[in-house]
């Protein structure tokens, strides 16, 4: 079994930064590519970003593209999310995921984490 569990999270102010982090415990996910999803009260859980095994090849979500970036060192199980220009609309509950195919794009991921709240204030 993998657990995912996030960090980083908390209050920031439009413009400003905050920088996300998930540790994985369980499972070496070396082979697995990690993403990140989102879901604000009242809508579904949005697709933010996805990282290969490899470390490259990124995937954003349009609404985070050009602000937010993704990477991952391997080495420490860890997947981060920098959240750069940060808008209101930001404001929402993230959750790291990480799956051994290609089922983060599609939205089903196999492992989950609990998510971590976002808030941005205008």
């Amino acid at each position: 079994q993998v657990q995912l569990v996030e960090s980083g999270g908390g209050l920031v102010q439009a413009g400003g930064s905050l920088r996300l982090s998930c540790v994985a415990s369980g499972r070496t996910l070396s082979r697995y590519s990690m993403g990140w999803f989102r879901q604000a009260p009242g809508k579904e859980r949005e697709f933010v970003a996805a990282i290969n095994w490899t470390g490259s090849m990124p995937r954003y979500g349009d609404s985070v593209k050009g602000r937010f970036t993704i990477s991952r060192d391997s080495a420490k199980n860890t997947v981060y999310l920098q959240l750069d220009s940060l808008k209101p609309e930001d404001t929402a509950v993230y959750y790291c995921a990480a799956d051994a195919s290609s089922r983060i794009l599609a939205g089903t991921p196999e492992y989950w984490g609990q998510g971590i709240q976002v808030t941005v204030s205008s």
